[in-house]
């Protein structure tokens, strides 16, 4: 007999095809808000703190393109160390995919680590 699995359905958007939050919403705010307060800033602050995010987005993207297929030791919280080989990262950056993930525990062939849990990282040249 199989056996029945739960479906986890998410929240809709504010808009009618389910695309984007509200603005105001405090989830767009926890994960947008700008450094720089939108009222309060001129056009040229606003233009050099894009400028700056979209130079260190290009930096970290190509360092995560760099580190495909090579050992990478994340450090965790609670003083956790695991090693892996690196294979992809989300569009969102909340997920990295790796292989052959050497854990306290054991080995897994293939997973997913939250990069909420990583602290930092290191990657063997």
């Amino acid at each position: 007999m199989a056996t029945p699995v739960s479906v986890l359905r998410l929240p809709k958007g504010p808009d009618p095809n389910s695309r984007g939050f509200d603005p105001k919403s405090a989830r767009f705010i926890a994960l947008c808000r700008p450094s720089i307060a939108t009222s309060a800033a001129s056009g040229a602050e606003l233009q050099r703190e894009q400028h700056a995010r979209s130079v260190l987005r290009e930096t970290f993207l190509r360092c995560l393109l760099s580190m495909n297929n090579k050992k990478v030791r994340f450090h965790m919280h609670g003083k956790v160390k695991v090693e892996a080989t690196f294979g992809a990262s989300d569009i969102d950056v909340l997920n990295f995919q790796v292989s052959d993930l050497h854990t306290p525990i054991g080995v897994q062939k293939e997973a997913l680590i939250r990069s909420q849990d990583v602290i930092s990282f290191t990657v063997d040249e």
